[in-house]
């Protein structure tokens, strides 16, 4: 049995806090400050861990080697099982002429540059980050955009800044399941406090409108930017709260979308924009936009959904916004096939959530079991709840989902070896995250089980009622260094619980702070900036990105911690489970 230690390094606290801390810094400084590729630096850091783990928390090698396994294969399930059959399925939609015809049907809606924020880019964007995620929302959207008329400096802004709405609940909820995973709590208590804590999408839509059309846009369009708020985090709410956490982003995008489309029947912005005279892309004549064989450079950066960017985005880099693509709409047959796929998700996902038949998937397809080879106590004596692997197999998201990939290769009459071929390009695309995520988790597992995030949660704890606020702080910092709202709930979700139960803080509130404020550092994350840039032909663009993006990104950072600070308190604590 080994029994975790608060203090090893010369029985001093704060000196074992910086030495557990050693980790997590190395890997920042690799990705921000040498720009190592996240692979390489996540692999640095989790030998850098396993050798504290053994040297200084004096952790069996055995046990040390152990947790890491466990962390790698909770990295590939359930977390990359979900990523790659949510990936596949929509690959099969691009693989077919019905995402065309998707983003033809949005188009054809309006051609009011507004509306189409937060139609493509707010609405569509949720759709695509529940299904993709890892930069593909940001992708497709600003080309989208760039092929409605929208310049594509500002198709890039909009769809990052849209992009921080669905992060906590994207990819079928991978980062929710993730922060369940490492930190023992409820996932079903992790999934409400979050849909409660989605009241940041309220602000978004206007933010929208204004980076659009400043303050015009924001006094001409505001019914409907406050309108597509509050139908998405109410949606958010209810799903995440009452049906199926899977589901969350998935109706919360369709049912916003629905909303603005009736809103749209009886109510008009007093004037359509279509291009803007102060547009801040018009006044920087360093980042023209370039052809889309320029952006091969970032090759080793994009997301998967880079080689759609690049069709779609291809012919209309110097597109101003006088003469948008077809806005033809199609006929309702067109428009039910062309959003099948999602029907069929939301289908398959609500016959899973019947009692019986998850009674039956829980019964038939559950295994729980301690994991071999480790035996891990708390300081206190108890067992130590990330030792316990539990294995859904068919009642997985990932699972569930490569049954919607069934029944959507079936509706469009996708062949098998076709079928079978897009699942294999995706997985290769996937390489590198597949490789990135496992060693994050591993990383996760071995600082979780050593004792080293108990140890930094410990010191952390320091701060007191303060630590509401720095809480926050800790997870926008995550996804701003990693990408990854899943990356980052996976590296400091027990830190966050450990903290939260030393100050009386609430574990739930804390963790899942965590990844309601990292969703709010995506926008600025060099991963999503590389994306935007080559999705929008912005040769070099990342760094003017990102210096128009940090304010907005720290604005609702500040927005959050005091949200979150608020519900740590008897003012708003009646929110958190």
């Amino acid at each position: 049995m080994f029994e975790q230690i608060i203090d090893p390094i010369a029985g001093s606290l704060v000196l074992s806090a910086i030495c557990a801390a050693l980790p997590l810094v190395l890997l920042f400084v690799l990705l921000g400050a040498f720009r190592v590729k996240a692979p390489q630096a996540a692999l640095a850091s989790l030998l850098l861990s396993i050798v504290l783990a053994v040297v200084g928390w004096k952790m069996p090698v055995g046990q040390a080697l152990s947790a890491t396994a466990e962390g790698l294969v909770y990295g590939l399930f359930p977390i990359l099982w979900i990523l790659v059959n949510a990936l596949w399925v929509y690959r099969l939609t691009v693989a077919t002429p019905w995402f065309a015809v998707l983003g033809q049907t949005i188009r054809s809606i309006t051609s009011d540059h507004r509306i189409l924020a937060i139609l493509i880019a707010f609405g569509f964007g949720a759709l695509l980050e529940s299904l993709a995620g890892f930069g593909a929302p940001v992708a497709i959207a600003a080309a989208m955009l760039i092929a409605a008329g929208m310049t594509p400096l500002k198709s890039a802004i909009v769809a990052l800044i849209a992009n921080t709405a669905p992060v906590a609940f994207g990819a079928m909820a991978a980062p929710v399941i993730a922060l369940s995973g490492v930190t023992g709590l409820p996932v079903d208590d992790i999934a409400t406090m979050a849909g409660r804590q989605g009241l940041v999408a309220l602000v978004v839509p206007l933010v929208l409108v204004f980076v659009v059309d400043g303050r015009r846009g924001l006094k001409q369009t505001w019914p409907v930017a406050v309108m597509a708020g509050i139908v998405f985090a109410m949606t958010q709410f209810v799903v995440s709260n009452y049906f199926a956490i899977e589901l969350t982003d998935v109706i919360a995008a369709i049912v916003t979308v629905g909303a603005v489309l009736l809103m749209l029947r009886v109510w008009q912005p007093t004037q359509t924009i279509t291009s803007s005279a102060d547009d801040d892309a018009a006044r920087t004549p360093a980042l023209e936009p370039v052809g889309a064989a320029r952006t091969d450079r970032f090759s080793a950066k994009t997301s998967v959904t880079e080689a759609v960017a690049r069709a779609a985005t291809s012919g209309n880099h110097h597109h101003t916004g006088d003469s948008p693509a077809d806005a033809t709409r199609p006929s309702t047959r067109h428009i039910l096939m062309a959003t099948a796929p999602y029907l069929i998700i939301i289908a398959v996902f609500s016959v899973a959530q019947i009692p019986a038949v998850k009674a039956w998937l829980t019964e038939v397809g559950s295994v729980t079991f301690r994991w071999p080879g480790l035996d891990v106590t708390s300081a206190d004596g108890e067992p130590v709840a990330a030792q316990l692997f539990k294995l859904d197999h068919l009642k997985a998201t990932g699972t569930l989902l490569l049954f919607s990939g069934l029944a959507t290769m079936a509706l469009y009459k996708v062949s098998a070896r076709k079928g079978w071929a897009i699942y294999r390009e995706g997985v290769y695309q996937l390489r590198w995250t597949i490789v990135t995520v496992s060693t994050v988790l591993a990383l996760s597992f071995v600082m979780s089980l050593s004792g080293q995030t108990t140890t930094m949660g410990v010191a952390l704890a320091s701060a007191g009622g303060f630590f509401a606020v720095l809480s926050p702080v800790i997870g926008w910092v995550g996804v701003a260094l990693t990408g990854s709202d899943t990356s980052s709930n996976s590296l400091f979700g027990q830190l966050q619980v450990t903290a939260a139960t030393q100050t009386g803080l609430s574990p739930v509130l804390m963790a899942v702070s965590n990844s309601s404020a990292g969703a709010l550092g995506k926008m600025v994350s060099v991963q999503n900036l590389a994306v935007a840039a080559a999705a929008a032909g912005l040769e070099g663009g990342e760094g003017t990105l990102f210096r128009k993006l940090l304010g907005w990104s720290l604005g609702l950072l500040v927005l959050m911690a005091g949200l979150v600070l608020l519900q740590s308190t008897p003012v708003l604590g009646w929110m958190v489970p």
